[in-house]
C-alpha cells in the first residue's frame, strides 16, 4: 500500500513533477548509462508507474541513483545477453548476465505469459541479476492479460532470522495480482520483513523515526521503542511479525519460501553463501481460463473485493480497503496533479541531469 504518513514527503518539502517529464528524464539517464533506448524506456516505465502508485520505496527517489552507481561501477551490464539454461513448455531458468531486473523481469514475465497461454501456467526463474524494483509491477503485467500474476525476488542481507543475531536473508518480497471486472485490480506486494529496507532511507529523508518492533539491534534483539533510522551498514531488519510471540517465525518462513522459489530453484545459493552473486527472481503467470471462465472469475473477484470494501470499519477508521485499492486511487491523483518528489531528490536530479546533459525535470506550479 502507499506510504504510511510518517514516510510521506512533507508538503513544505514537496516538488510536484509531471509524469511525462519524469519519464523523459529517467529514460535519458538510462540511455547515458549505455542502456538501449527501448530498454531505457521500459526501465523508466517501471519506476514511474511505481511512483504513480505511491510506492516511493521503489521509485526514482531511492533506487535510480543506486542503479546509476551500479552502471558506473561496472556492477550492472547495460547490454546483457541473458542465457536460457533450461526450458520446458511451462518453465524456464535464465542467467541474467548481470542485467538490471527492472528491465529483464518484465521480459521474463512476458515469457511466462506466453507459456501460460499455451499450457495454462508459465514460470520463469532467474539468477545473476540486478535489482528487480517493485514486484507488484511485474505481477500486474499478467493480471492485465487476464491471468493471476506472481513475482518474488531475493538478494542482499537485511533480515535477521527469528532468534538470530546477524542478517541471513534479504527483504525477500512477493507480489500477487489478479484482475476484476469493475473493481480496481487486487494487488498484494510486500516484503517479508517488517518494513522494506528502502523505507529506512525514506525515513532519513523526511526526518521520521522508526516504529517499535521494526528493527533489531546489533545483537539481534528487537528494538521495542521509536528510534532514529540507523546507517545502512548497521541495519538489521526483523522478519514480518517482529518477535516470536508476535509471529516472526511466519515472516521468517515466508522469506525462506521466497528463497527456495527464487534462489534454490534457479540453481543458485543465498547471498550469505555466495556474496555478490546478484539477485534472483521468480515470475509466474496462471491463465485463469485454464481453471475457470474468465468472466466468472472477474465477477467473483468484484463481489469479493466489494464485500471487503463494504466491511463495517472499526472505531477511529473511515473505511476498509483491500490490497491495490489505495494505490489505484493514488495513481489517479498523481496523474492529475503530478508526482510529489522530495526537494533533496529533485536536487539530485538537477545535478545528474547537468552532469549527463539530459533534460531537467519540469516543475508543476504550486496549488
Amino acid at each position: 500500500m502507499p506510504m504510511l504518513e510518517r514516510f510521506k514527503v512533507p508538503l513544505k518539502d514537496q516538488v510536484r513533477v509531471p509524469e511525462s517529464s519524469l519519464r523523459t528524464t529517467v529514460t535519458a539517464i538510462f540511455q547515458k548509462m549505455g542502456v538501449p533506448r527501448e530498454d531505457a524506456a521500459l526501465a523508466a516505465d517501471v519506476l514511474v508507474v511505481t511512483d504513480l502508485r505511491g510506492v516511493e520505496t521503489h521509485g526514482v527517489s531511492n533506487v535510480l541513483r543506486v542503479y546509476v552507481k551500479g552502471y558506473n561501477d561496472g556492477l550492472l551490464n547495460p547490454r546483457p545477453k541473458w542465457k536460457v539454461l533450461r526450458e520446458t513448455p511451462s518453465t524456464a531458468t535464465i542467467d541474467c548476465d548481470r542485467g538490471l531486473g527492472i528491465i529483464q523481469a518484465p521480459k521474463a514475465m512476458r515469457m511466462a505469459i506466453d507459456k501460460a497461454r499455451k499450457v495454462g501456467v508459465g514460470v520463469v526463474v532467474m539468477n545473476n541479476g540486478g535489482h528487480l524494483g517493485a514486484c507488484g509491477y511485474h505481477a500486474m503485467l499478467a493480471a492485465q492479460e487476464g491471468m493471476v500474476g506472481m513475482c518474488m525476488t531475493a538478494g542482499g542481507l537485511w533480515m535477521v532470522p527469528t532468534w538470530g543475531a546477524e542478517p541471513r536473508l534479504g527483504t525477500n518480497p512477493l507480489a500477487i495480482a489478479a484482475p476484476a471486472k469493475s473493481e480496481p485490480y487486487f494487488l498484494f506486494d510486500a516484503a517479508t520483513t517488517t518494513i522494506a529496507g528502502n523505507k529506512v532511507q525514506l525515513a532519513k529523508r523526511v526526518g521520521a523515526k522508526l516504529h517499535p518492533g521494526w528493527i533489531a539491534d546489533e545483537n539481534g534483539i528487537p528494538i521495542m521503542k521509536e528510534v532514529d533510522p540507523p546507517d545502512r551498514g548497521r541495519l538489521f531488519l526483523l522478519p514480518l511479525g517482529s518477535t516470536r510471540e508476535m509471529g516472526s517465525h511466519k515472516g521468517y518462513g515466508l522469506a525462506m519460501m521466497v528463497e527456495v522459489w527464487t534462489t534454490l530453484l534457479s540453481g543458485a545459493l543465498p547471498w550469505v553463501l555466495e556474496p555478490g552473486a546478484g539477485s534472483k527472481h521468480f515470475l509466474a503467470a496462471y491463465n485463469i481460463s485454464a481453471f475457470v471462465d474468465l468472466e466468472q472469475f472477474k465477477e467473483n473477484m468484484d463481489r469479493t473485493l466489494r464485500m471487503l470494501r463494504e466491511t463495517k470499519p472499526a472505531p477511529g477508521h473511515d473505511r476498509v480497503v483491500y490490497p491495490g485499492l489505495l494505490e489505484h486511487e493514488e495513481m489517479q491523483e498523481r496523474k492529475a496533479h503530478g508526482i510529489p518528489l522530495h526537494k533533496e531528490v529533485v536536487q539530485w536530479f538537477d545535478g545528474i541531469c547537468e552532469e549527463l546533459s539530459v533534460p531537467r525535470l519540469e516543475r508543476r506550479p504550486a496549488t
